[in-house]
């Protein structure tokens, strides 16, 4: 594929070749046998098929773009709290601390949780709690389709879980459980990238390098090239792969706790996303298990081979660290008030 720089130039841009998993295939072992394949490659693959139309994937898109399209000073109205719930500014949350050495991600995000009202116990409990939305006068209907995307969202990252168990030799319903998705902290991220073009010999990105925290992540993007993936994280100089974006398909990645649960079998890989001067939107959907669910080693997972390679941890614990870990928390209302 070729890309053509601001000189005039072409550049040969390295593409990854991903399995595709289609959800409407009535062959679950060819299925199962792909999304294997691709778990203990590189922990990324397309899912097409998946029941939401695309009708309605461009509506999300449209009001993703109304709400980041708003004032600056509307947008810190709804600053993301401390339940990691509404907008994130340009440069609030640094990924990658060893490279992004001056500033964070060239990027702004809205984070939209599972909503739980304030009177309910669960909501005292870290990453659950009520929403914070736009008023309806300033967004129409935004609320509405975001909750739309969010429960339909659900039910694509629930039947990948049941490939993905079956490809652990586990039960189909494992992860359909009270204590797994059945209360799950998922989190959706709507995700724009103003057209800054990334450096990465000077720190600069759209997105650092990472891997994410959870279970599983469906993303999906606009027609903009920007998502890079690295296969081996120990190789020297690492080697970074674009992932080509494909018209109504999630890209589906596999997060650090799967990584865990799976006892390292499957591969939680890092990521990055590079700007090249064009705007670009993405919606991500991060699927967790419940707050109090332990994460340990899989069954199928542990031999004499492959003992255990991590504690036992509760799901919330493990999140709360990870997301301490890697927002800046700059002081936004003084670098972003003007």
């Amino acid at each position: 594929m070729e890309n053509h720089s601001q000189n005039g130039t072409q550049d040969l841009l390295q593409v990854s070749a991903l399995n595709c998993i289609d959800l409407s295939n009535p062959n679950i072992h060819q299925s199962v046998s792909l999304l294997k394949q691709a778990c203990l490659d590189c922990g990324f693959f397309y899912v097409v098929n998946h029941g939401i139309s695309q009708e309605f994937m461009d509506e999300v898109f449209a009001q993703s773009k109304n709400l980041f399209q708003l004032p600056l000073n509307e947008k810190m109205k709804l600053l993301r709290n401390e339940k990691h719930r509404g907008y994130t500014p340009v440069l609030d949350e640094l990924l990658d601390p060893d490279n992004q050495v001056h500033v964070g991600d060239y990027k702004e995000g809205y984070y939209i949780g599972v909503e739980v009202p304030e009177d309910d116990p669960d909501a005292e409990k870290p990453f659950y709690g009520p929403n914070v939305w736009p008023e309806d006068d300033v967004v129409p209907g935004w609320r509405q389709t975001m909750e739309k995307f969010h429960h339909e969202a659900l039910e694509v990252a629930k039947a990948v879980a049941r490939i993905i168990a079956l490809a652990l030799d586990l039960e189909v319903d494992f992860f359909d459980k009270p204590e797994m998705l059945g209360k799950p902290i998922a989190t959706l991220r709507l995700l724009h990238y103003e057209g800054q073009v990334s450096d990465p010999s000077k720190g600069i990105y759209g997105a650092g390098a990472h891997s994410d925290y959870g279970l599983i992540t469906l993303l999906a993007t606009d027609d903009v090239m920007g998502l890079q993936i690295c296969r081996d994280k120990d190789a020297k100089p690492q080697i970074w792969e674009y992932v080509a974006p494909i018209k109504g398909a999630f890209i589906v990645n596999l997060g650090d706790m799967l990584e865990r649960w799976s006892n390292f079998i499957f591969k939680s890989t890092l990521h990055r996303v590079l700007g090249n001067g064009q705007e670009r939107y993405s919606i991500a959907y991060f699927v967790e298990p419940s707050h109090d669910c332990l994460v340990e080693c899989l069954p199928t997972c542990k031999s004499e081979d492959n003992p255990p390679k991590f504690p036992p941890i509760r799901c919330a614990t493990y999140l709360s660290q990870r997301y301490k870990d890697t927002h800046a928390e700059l002081n936004v209302y003084n670098n972003h008030q003007t």
